[in-house]
């Protein structure tokens, strides 16, 4: 291993790279800026991971971890809370960390350990889903929280809700009313 990549951690290069990250966005996160972030030249970091696409992804996991530790704490209240607990932490997480969000959601393959960290992330919501509705609909409970979530703060981050009104009534509405419809068991219309 070269010395300077041994005056660093991996954990010290993901948080360079996230930091990177979020004041420029994913063409700031070079190899190089990483390196000099961190006060190691740029092509001893391969030593650590092999490209930075790899980096990304750790960057990408360890955020996903992060979200993880703070969704599962707020599971442990009864089921109502805790849903509207979760979606406080995401949203607040994705308005916090816009890029670092963004390359969660980015389209970048599937491999083992993305999806292996994203069902990581959704453990917690399934896990409060399922004591809400039973086995057989958490994961569809699950998945509409999700995409509600999703949806607003991808909507929120654009900038894009611009009719006025108070957000954190209508968010607070919108996410109410997602809970009392799966709570309600209503199966939808088909078509």
């Amino acid at each position: 291993m070269c010395p300077a990549v041994a005056r660093t951690s991996d954990a010290a290069l993901v948080a360079a790279a996230r930091a990177l990250l979020e004041q420029g966005g994913p063409d700031a996160v070079t190899m190089h800026a990483v390196g000099a972030a961190v006060g190691v030249r740029g092509p001893s970091l391969y030593n650590r991971f092999e490209s930075r696409e790899a980096l990304l992804r750790a960057t990408e996991q360890a955020a996903l971890a992060e979200l993880t530790a703070r969704l599962r704490e707020a599971g442990d209240q009864a089921p109502r809370p805790a849903l509207e607990r979760m979606a406080a932490i995401y949203r607040d997480f994705a308005r916090q960390n816009p890029q670092v969000y963004a390359l969660i959601y980015a389209p970048a393959g599937e491999d083992e350990a993305r999806v292996a960290a994203r069902a990581m992330a959704a453990a917690p919501l399934l896990a409060v889903t399922q004591r809400l509705v039973g086995a057989s609909a958490a994961l569809p409970a699950a998945r509409l929280l999700t995409a509600l979530l999703h949806g607003w703060v991808s909507i929120e981050l654009a900038g894009a809700f611009r009719l006025g009104g108070n957000l954190e009534a209508a968010f607070a509405y919108a996410l109410g009313a997602a809970i009392e419809g799966i709570l309600s068991g209503r199966a939808p219309l088909r078509v």
